[in-house]
């Protein structure tokens, strides 16, 4: 059933939460939610719990969740999932008197239609019971252990690129027993498995970042290897890390959405979702203890997922951090906010379009302009609006995996690179802590003491800043790069952003521009790309 959106607080919205009896959501009253929201018809007590999620969030809940649960739709009860909390109680909390049902909300313009998710049928918070979580991992029906925990979590050196424990790995390392880290839990729990001769899970990342298997892969070995290199080897050759690609735009859920959802649909439910319509999962078919038949309901299983990977955070995520700090210096707070801004749309479409799309190797069965054309339709869905202070977030992991790396090739061989200069003025005047108007700004960034204090110190000058090589590499070598993001700095402190993005718009609208004088020739080994211009060989960041 498709609802219309009324907005929480509204007569409409007032009207129907009278016109609707609203009912806690529990096993007990999926019936009474049946005639409104769509809800599981399977036996939740017959899932196996072969899947264990650490880190259950929104983004969790709104997309490998409902892919379960669509698996257990179509008969097959082999997959149940089973969410591990490391830090904070809150969603167990939330979602135990509700036998760890939630509600998922999928809005486009102004309809909505909501389904109730059963596939998780159980969570453990680790701090509380850390054996738990081991019992529940080393359990031989456990077969896979999928995780989004962050880029920030996996470790490695800024600069040597080496796994780099932090402090709550070493604290697992003194005591493996009672692990704290996620980490720490899979050495264990992998550890326990081989002493008892029961075969591995496979380890799947779903983490927002570059390569993301290969990078479970290193931490997991590398926190191993730390503590007996026997277990290592043995992780090494028998543990399978697939990389896998996953795309939904999940903003955070407000108490406002929770009323929506009781007064639209009658479900009082602690801890609701909402999403936008589109969904994507890509996965490498590479597993070690069988897979679950995910193809069977959208997944896409690859040899090879790093093309998909580049399409999606070259151009949705480094998209994303483009508007976030842009749009926010322009006064704007939603994405939606954004894409009706005739400037900032623009730029973002020239972005992709022109500076981004060129470089990037053709994933086998996308048409990259329809997915260009989706973003840009997705971006602008009013009833999503994902908050720009959320994109803004962890620049310092973000930009350098998603941005920058476009920045680097381009520079390297000759190709426009103006829009995405244009971008990381708008992060490094972010990095200030103050917006165009003096007014304060919270960084929410990892290394924000640092890189602010840089961005502070040089002003309109970037080279402070960009003598931070483990973020910025090389560029702080290309001359021509630095003067002209001195230059947009400058103009975005004296004209603001829409001057400052409108003057390189109408410079390229005047010039037509399909490529920078002096362009380098192709790479012969770049492979089919999705653009006219001269293909690029991309690495993977």
């Amino acid at each position: 059933m498709i609802d219309k959106l009324a907005p929480p607080g509204s007569d409409a919205s007032a009207r129907q939460l009278s016109a609707h009896a609203v009912e806690p959501l529990t096993d007990r009253t999926l019936r009474l939610h049946s005639g409104r929201v769509r809800v599981p018809t399977y036996d939740r007590s017959a899932l196996v719990p072969a899947v264990v999620h650490i880190s259950v969030g929104g983004f969790h809940r709104a997309h490998q969740l409902v892919y379960f649960d669509d698996l257990a739709e179509g008969g097959c009860t082999d997959w149940g999932v089973v969410g591990v909390g490391l830090h904070s109680s809150t969603m167990r909390d939330a979602l135990a008197p509700q036998n760890y049902l939630f509600t998922v909300v999928e809005r486009d313009g102004g309809e909505q239609r909501a389904r109730v998710i059963g596939s998780l049928i159980g969570y453990h918070f680790a701090p509380d019971s850390p054996q738990a979580v081991l019992d529940r991992l080393t359990d031989e029906r456990t077969r896979l252990v999928t995780m989004t925990v962050t880029g920030t979590v996996y470790r490695f050196h800024p600069r040597t690129g080496e796994f780099d424990p932090d402090e709550e790995m070493l604290g697992d390392l003194a005591d493996p027993g009672s692990p704290s880290s996620v980490f720490g839990f899979i050495v264990e729990a992998l550890d326990r498995r081989r002493r008892a001769g029961r075969p591995p899970f496979t380890v799947l990342s779903c983490d927002n970042m570059p390569s993301n298997g290969q990078a479970a892969r290193a931490a997991v070995v590398g926190l191993a290897r730390l503590r007996d290199e026997v277990l290592a080897r043995w992780i090494a050759d028998h543990v399978s890390f697939p990389s896998s690609m996953v795309d939904r735009i999940t903003p955070a859920t407000t108490p406002q959405e929770r009323d929506v959802v009781a007064s639209t649909f009658g479900v009082d439910d602690r801890w609701p979702v909402i999403t936008e319509p589109f969904s994507q999962w890509i996965v490498e078919d590479d597993f070690c203890d069988g897979r679950p038949p995910l193809e069977d309901v959208g997944v896409r299983f690859v040899p090879d997922v790093a093309r998909y990977e580049l399409m999606k955070t070259r151009l949705l995520n480094a998209s994303h951090s483009a508007l976030g700090y842009l749009g926010s210096l322009a006064g704007h707070g939603r994405t939606a906010e954004v894409m009706a801004d005739d400037v900032l749309r623009e730029y973002v479409v020239r972005l992709m379009d022109d500076e981004i799309a060129p470089l990037l190797p053709c994933p086998a069965g996308i048409d990259l302009d329809q997915y260009k054309r989706s973003l840009v339709q997705r971006f602008a869905n009013p009833a999503i609006g994902d908050r720009l202070e959320r994109l803004c977030r962890r620049g310092s992991t973000k930009m350098p995996n998603y941005l920058l790396p476009s920045l680097h090739t381009a520079l390297q061989h000759g190709r426009p690179s103006t829009l995405l200069t244009l971008a990381v003025a708008g992060w490094f005047r972010h990095l200030t802590g103050e917006d165009l108007a003096g007014r304060p700004i919270d960084v929410e960034d990892p290394r924000a003491g640092e890189l602010g204090r840089l961005a502070r110190a040089g002003g309109t000058d970037p080279r402070p800043l960009l003598a931070v090589r483990s973020v910025f590499g090389d560029l702080a070598d290309h001359a021509g790069f630095v003067d002209l993001l001195g230059t947009a700095l400058r103009r975005l402190e004296r004209d603001g952003v829409h001057a400052m993005l409108a003057a390189h718009l109408d410079d390229r609208r005047t010039r037509h521009l399909t490529a920078e004088p002096g362009a380098a020739a192709a790479p012969e080994d770049a492979g089919e790309v999705c653009a006219t211009v001269p293909a690029m060989q991309v690495q993977p960041a």
